[in-house]
C-alpha cells in the first residue's frame, strides 16, 4: 500500500511484485469497505484486497 512507510522512490519496484502492476492505495481499502457495507447478503466472507497477490492460493 502507498503510505508514508514505503518511500516514493520504492514505489516502482513494489508496484512490479503485484499482478496488477501497482500498488495498493488506501481508497482502495475503503472501497472494498464500502462494498462490504453495502452489500448485506454477503456474510462471512474474507476478502483480499492485495492486488492479486494471494491469487491462487
Amino acid at each position: 500500500m502507498k503510505t508514508p512507510l514505503h518511500p516514493e522512490v520504492n514505489h516502482a519496484a513494489l508496484a512490479a511484485l503485484h499482478p496488477v502492476g501497482r500498488m495498493g492505495e488506501v481508497s482502495d481499502i475503503v472501497d472494498a469497505g464500502f462494498y462490504l457495507e453495502d452489500a448485506p447478503f454477503v456474510t462471512g466472507e474474507i476478502l483480499h484486497v492485495d492486488g492479486g497477490q494471494s491469487a491462487g492460493y
